[in-house]
């Protein structure tokens, strides 16, 4: 391992602890903010922004998609890196600093899923289209959301001071995060615990200049990684980036490194920061391919096995992991530790005993509640387990490139490596 490398998995590594820190210790504070009666009731922060009028949310999503319309147009029809640029800085602003970052289409999946999951939740149209019009754009174009439209990409894109390319092992590794907290931002929002993505997301804060101080470090710190590490929340944690890469992956047009024949000059080499050219195959490789074919059965036997003990470890976990919702926690505290209604200080305890909802109700809600995650925990498992296999089994896949070319579905097209191309464009 070079030492490139070598830093680049320290600063993972540390990354990693921090999120898991962070985010342990700022889940555990309690639901509510307990009031400050002697010095005058005090307004909480809140997860959302103030509720928008429906003509400005109309605005939102035709500006949306004048961004992304643009962004394909300056990427496939003027190859320009510049343009790219400035139409990030606008989409930093505008859904960034004057929208505070949201609604943005990472976290609309959790109201779809939760859409699904309850009928009586009403999700907008607009909500909905932030969902799909991304992903309508990667089916055509690649993920031109995410090179100029997605105010956390752009954030990520704009400070990239001396990007450091990682391992392989280590970029497919780390690939899988994504993957896992997808399966547990839609589970979660799909019972009505929690909207992961939104809690937890690095940069809102830093948007909204409110966020708790346990959630600025964890922003900075991203950003700080994002200096030697292009993009490091779209590449290993972002839950809706894995749906553009499969949308993306079969694009009709894409974002293309030369505009005409590859010359092969190698220049394009180190012009991605986040490490999504494919190079050509090497004859060796081609020749050697054929031995794979064992191998490729035996994982592809193997996926089914993977997805039962996916959905056995998601199965067992389901208890523990309905204790984030609220009115499973409030049941479970109630029935081992009854003293707690004498707790003054406890507003959750104290809300619900002043509620005219008995205690009866409140268990037969929380019982549904952890049936759904039982149910649906189970179905997170099996999926983390099939990606698991589909990742082992795609190591043995053998795909042939001609010239250097980029990944469809991990290319963010930022067009940076257009520039690199010697290669004059054909009239």
């Amino acid at each position: 391992m070079n030492k490139g490398s070598k830093i680049a998995t320290r600063f993972l590594l540390v990354w990693l602890l921090m999120f898991t820190l962070v985010t342990g210790m700022y889940g555990q504070q309690q639901r509510f903010p307990k009031p400050e009666f002697e010095s005058g009731y005090a307004q909480p922060h809140t997860l959302t922004p103030e509720p928008r009028s429906t003509a400005m949310e109309w605005l939102d999503v035709a500006v949306l998609t004048a961004v992304m319309a643009l962004s394909a147009w300056f990427v496939l029809c003027k190859r320009s890196r510049q343009g790219i640029l400035w139409l990030s800085v606008f989409t930093l602003l505008y859904f960034g600093f004057y929208r505070d970052g949201c609604i943005c289409a990472v976290g609309s999946l959790q109201n779809v899923a939760l859409s699904f999951a309850d009928p009586s939740y009403a999700i907008s149209v607009t909500v909905l289209l932030f969902f799909l019009l991304p992903l309508i754009f990667s089916l055509f174009f690649g993920r031109v959301f995410c090179g100029a439209a997605c105010p956390l990409g752009v954030i990520q894109d704009l400070i990239i001071v001396k990007p450091i390319s990682m391992p392989s092992w280590l970029r497919k590794t780390l690939g899988l995060i994504p993957y896992i907290y997808l399966a547990l931002a839609l589970l979660f929002a799909a019972t009505g615990s929690d909207f992961l993505v939104c809690r937890y997301d690095p940069f809102v804060g830093i948007f909204r200049m409110d966020a708790p101080f346990l959630m600025t470090i964890l922003g900075v710190a991203f950003l700080l990684t994002g200096l030697f590490i292009g993009r490091p929340y779209c590449r290993f944690l972002c839950p809706y980036g894995v749906l553009l890469n499969w949308t993306s992956t079969v694009s009709k047009w894409h974002l293309t490194i030369t505009p005409a024949h590859c010359i092969r000059c190698k220049l394009c080499t180190t012009s991605c920061p986040f490490d999504a050219i494919d190079r050509p195959t090497d004859p060796k490789v081609i020749k050697g391919s054929h031995d794979g074919a064992k191998r490729f059965l035996v994982y592809a036997l193997l996926i089914p096995v993977w997805m039962a003990a996916g959905g056995f470890v998601g199965f067992k976990a389901h208890i523990r992991l309905s204790k984030a919702n609220p009115d499973v926690y409030l049941a479970e505290l109630l029935i081992t530790h009854p003293e707690v209604k004498k707790d003054r200080d406890n507003i959750d305890v104290q809300t619900f005993l002043s509620s005219a909802k008995t205690m009866d109700q409140l268990v037969e809600e929380a019982r549904g509640i952890r049936r759904k995650f039982k149910y649906g925990s189970t179905a997170a498992g099996a999926f983390i387990g099939l990606v698991i296999g589909m990742t082992l089994l795609n190591q043995v896949i053998f795909r042939r490139n001609e010239d250097y070319v980029p990944n469809n579905g991990a290319c963010f097209s930022c067009g940076r490596c257009m520039d690199f191309c010697p290669v004059e464009r054909k009239s």
